[in-house]
């Protein structure tokens, strides 16, 4: 459930990757539906990074933003989860595993931590998150939008494997704080906790859960942080040894 990929790259999904190896594209129906999709992930997510501006400027104050972008937040995060659909049908050459895990991360802490816990919803790290979040998202389907219309701007391309140098740190550490601020609540409530003794003779603790979640972000956060510097290195230089070229 860690290191959710608050800045970075989600396995590319596919279609937006800059190898020099030509991958062979989806079919026309499917392009269609991906850039359908895509062009409305963008505009969910600019719905949410104007909200999140008109509510800063009507209070003055940065604090307790989320819920004015509650609803669309928790509508366009959980919309991700199509694209797991998309690489399990193979309209979407990436790895199923992979996407999976990097979708249902955020979606676990937009609904089992920030929505589940009340109590810090009105903590400076949720916008931390959501902040990281929505630049992230707005420059990410706006790349897979143009590569799937093969007319991609070098200033979006650029962004996207670039912004997630701070984007990523930015966003983890707003992902970190907001679960431990959630443990003493989840501790004093019990939420989702399954005690023993019951029929099924299983038992389940929420509060540890969170904390392993926690730990799991030591191994995992250096080597997709790396891992997207890497590629930033292939993309990028990739780029301007064409540009020579022409």
């Amino acid at each position: 459930m860690a290191a959710s990929g608050s800045g970075g790259s989600r396995a590319d999904n596919g279609y937006g990757s800059q190898q020099p190896r030509r991958r062979k594209g989806p079919g026309a129906l499917a392009t269609a539906y991906l850039v359908i999709y895509n062009v409305v992930m963008t505009a969910g997510w600019l719905v949410i990074a104007v909200g999140l501006v008109r509510a800063y400027l009507a209070k003055g104050s940065y604090h307790s933003l989320y819920y004015s972008i509650e609803k669309p937040l928790k509508f366009f995060q959980t919309g991700a989860l199509l694209e797991i659909l998309h690489c399990a049908f193979g309209i979407v050459p990436s790895s199923v595993v992979l996407t999976a895990f990097q979708v249902m991360s955020r979606v676990f802490l937009t609904w089992a931590v920030t929505h589940s816990v009340k109590e810090v919803q009105t903590e400076d790290s949720v916008l931390l998150f959501v902040v990281a979040w929505t630049i992230t998202e707005i420059i990410r389907y706006s790349f897979y939008t143009f590569s799937l219309l093969n007319h991609l701007p070098y200033l979006i391309k650029w962004a996207r494997y670039t912004l997630f140098i701070v984007l990523y740190p930015m966003g983890v550490s707003g992902e970190l704080l907001t679960i431990y601020a959630a443990l003493p609540f989840v501790r004093q409530s019990g939420l989702y906790s399954i005690s023993l003794p019951n029929k099924y003779n299983f038992s389940f603790d929420y509060y540890t859960f969170l904390i392993l979640v926690m730990i799991s972000y030591i191994p995992i956060f250096p080597q997709l942080y790396f891992h997207m510097l890497h590629q930033r290195r292939k993309v990028l230089s990739h780029t301007e040894e064409h540009k020579k070229s022409e």
